[in-house]
């Protein structure tokens, strides 16, 4: 099992940043993927990105390229969603979660954390 907590988000105002942090516990997560996803009131679970534990894959949708950035610290067993230039349109709760590598299906999911962006 793995355990995923979120944090870091908060309100902000159009054109400013956060970094969001996904620290994960439980096991092990050499040979899987972690990925951050957000939804809005109203809207379906969007992708915004992924890397994998061993930092090799990394993957973005395009819609998030240019401002959205992941990173992970393996020491502290955490994966970091830094965003700039945040947009109104970015308010959502964001979510990471794992999955094997080898799998498409992501099978733990963290609580959310909540990201407002302000006009």
């Amino acid at each position: 099992q793995v355990q995923l907590v979120e944090s870091g988000g908060g309100l902000v105002q159009a054109g400013g940043s956060l970094r969001l942090s996904c620290a994960a516990s439980g096991r092990t997560l050499s040979g899987y993927v972690l990925g951050w996803f957000r939804q809005a009131p109203g809207k379906e679970r969007e992708f915004v990105g992924a890397i994998s534990w061993s930092g090799g894959y990394i993957h973005y949708a395009d819609s998030m390229k240019g401002r959205f950035t992941i990173s992970r610290d393996n020491a502290k067993n955490t994966v970091y969603l830094q965003m700039n230039s945040l947009k109104p349109e970015d308010t959502a709760v964001y979510r990471c979660a794992v999955r094997p590598s080898h799998r498409a299906d992501y099978d733990y999911w963290g609580q959310g954390t909540q990201v407002t962006v302000s006009s």
